[in-house]
This record gives C-alpha cells, structure tokens and sequence, in this order.
C-alpha cells in the first residue's frame, strides 16, 4: 500500500497493481454507483472529500480503478477524476452543456462531422466509468441509439469523402465482442474508408476486456485500425493495464489525455506517463486541454500554465513522447495548437 502521506506529484512510481478479472462484465456489473461505498472503499468521509450532488451526473467506476487509489487521499488523482465533489454545482461563465457545438455537428442519427475526412458514429450510449469532466456529460444519447439496421451508416455512405471512421460514444468496447464485430463488417462493406478508429477507456478502467477475442474482433477489419486510449496519470497503469496495451499492440496505439488541475497538471506526472505509455506500446498523442463543460471549471488550467507545463516535458522527454497540447474549438478546421 501506498503511505498516504506521499504527494500525489511523488507518487509515480507507486500505484497498486490490481489483478485482472476473469470477467470483464462482471467487473461492469460490480461497479460503484453510491458515493459512500466509494468514500467507504478508499477510507474517507464526504467531509474529507468535500462531496456533493453529482450535479445530475452519476458516479460509476469500476473496481479494479478503485484498487489504484491510495486510501485516505483525498486529493488522489485518480479519486478526483470519479468521485463528484461540491464544486459540480458552482456555475461558472463560459461553461455550458454543449461547449463543442455537437449538436450541429451531427449529419444523420447518431453521425457527427467535425473535420474533414473523418466522421464519428456513437456506437454506445454509456462508459465503464463516468468521469466527471466528460464533455458529453450532457449529451442526449437516447436521441441516438443506434438500432439493428445501423442508421448512421447511411451518412457515411453517402458522403464519398470520409475516409475515416471513428466508433466513440460512451465506450464502444462496451459492445459485446459480437455486436463489435457487426459494427466492423458493415464499415468494412464502405469502400472509400479506408480507416476504423476507436476511443476507449475500458483498458484503464477494466484491462481485462481486453481479451483474445477482442483481439481478434478488431482483426477483422478490412481497414487498418487505430486504437486511440484515455489514460490521464501514470498511477492509472498498473500491470493489468499494461498487459492489456500489450495486447493491443498489433494495432496502431495512440493515447489522449485531458490536462486536469489537481489531477496531472504536475510535469513529473506527465513525464512518468509518457514513458510508461511508450513502454507499454502505445505512443503519446494529445494533452487536452479541458473542454468547458458545465459543472467542470474546477478542473480548469490556466493556458500560462498550460504552455508551462508543456515547455517543460520538451526539455526532458524525446520529441516522440511529447504529446500535442490542443485545445478543441467549435468550427474551427482541426483541434487547435495551444503553443507557446
């Protein structure tokens, strides 16, 4: 066990190592939902925590998340990214429930455009865990399930240009290996892409989805595949997460991180999980920074010190372990370079 005394900035080096499940949908199904088994499991009091509502948005994360917090932390970076604290429910100027301008994004039933080339299908209406500053937090997922007869394909094939598909939601490796599978076929079938991307979070949250199968599901594919994970803190790969991005590694695997104040805007965190990902075969991609989503600007970063943080992983990582510091902005033609 980590001694709770330690800094979270110091405690790179030292996360739990939680054993896989034998099964990954029993770990979805044993997920935390109430805020005081949380509270319970890590030992600290919604004082301590300084808990409030959930501001509409509920708390979900698995256990073997859970078994890489340090108990009695409650600045943790990991508990600070699910457990849903009292500053949800401050509103603060800017931030509002679509900041990307989604909803005109979208181009058929649960099909968005953003770029050119690319377009993304919400293939799932849900995630293995619900962090808190998500920005489709409030995002009208029942207004686009997706039924049996895939309607968001039509969009992509209409539209000779996209080359591109990205599978988001939610989590799409929520799907069963099967439903997957369709998914993949029916892309397969549109000649003009050429590329099937996938935003996941479950090798963090649960490695253990990360089976043969699903291996072989993605192999499927007739287009090349990118595997495109959500790490945030180095604390957040544990041998269990490595050991499933090993498992990935016949594809081509990029990782995304959100820049969170008290969760990773430290340069040796950021430092230690480029090289941890990198180790594990997977190549640092973006640093976000946070989207100004209602009930988030608690997790919000300074650009100054944004662009700090940023310089300073220059001078000490290799340039391929650097990862683009991008802001997204509604209408623009591509995520923005935040420089500097």
């Amino acid at each position: 066990m980590i001694p709770a005394a330690v800094p979270s900035s110091k405690r790179i080096a030292l996360a739990r190592h939680a054993e896989p499940a034998d099964d990954w949908r029993s770990e979805l199904r044993r997920a935390v939902t109430d805020v005081d088994e949380l509270l319970a499991l890590v030992g600290l009091t919604r004082q301590a925590a300084a808990v409030g509502d959930g501001a509409g948005f509920a708390l979900k994360v698995p256990r073997p998340y859970i078994d890489r917090m340090v108990p009695g932390d409650a600045e943790d970076p990991l508990l600070r990214q699910v457990l849903p604290l009292a500053a949800e429910g401050v509103a603060a100027a800017g931030f509002n429930a679509d900041p990307l301008a989604e909803a005109s994004a979208m181009i058929g039933a649960g099909a968005m455009q953003k770029y050119a080339g690319r377009a993304l299908v919400i293939v799932a209406g849900a995630c293995a865990v619900n962090c808190r500053y998500c920005f489709r937090r409030h995002f009208p997922y029942e207004q686009h399930r997706q039924g049996g007869d895939f309607p968001a394909l039509a969009a992509l094939r209409r539209d000779v240009g996209i080359r591109e598909v990205i599978l988001s939601g939610g989590d799409p490796l929520l799907l069963t290996d099967g439903h997957l599978r369709r998914w993949i076929e029916q892309i397969g079938a549109i000649e003009h892409i050429e590329r099937i991307r996938l935003h996941t979070r479950l090798p963090v949250a649960i490695p253990a989805r990360v089976t043969p199968a699903l291996v072989d599901t993605l192999g499927s594919a007739r287009q090349r595949v990118v595997v495109v994970l959500h790490f945030n803190h180095p604390n957040e790969i544990d041998a269990a997460a490595v050991a499933a991005m090993r498992r990935l590694r016949e594809f081509t695997l990029l990782n995304q991180s959100v820049l969170l104040r008290g969760v990773n805007d430290d340069a040796d965190a950021l430092a230690a999980l480029s090289e941890r990902l990198f180790d594990a075969g997977a190549l640092p991609y973006y640093l976000h920074m946070p989207d100004a989503v209602a009930g988030t600007a608690h997790f919000d970063v300074p650009p100054a010190r944004a662009k700090a943080l940023h310089r300073a992983l220059a001078a000490r990582l290799s340039g391929y372990l650097v990862p683009r510091l991008v802001r997204e902005v509604a209408g623009d033609a591509a995520k923005r370079l935040v420089v500097g």
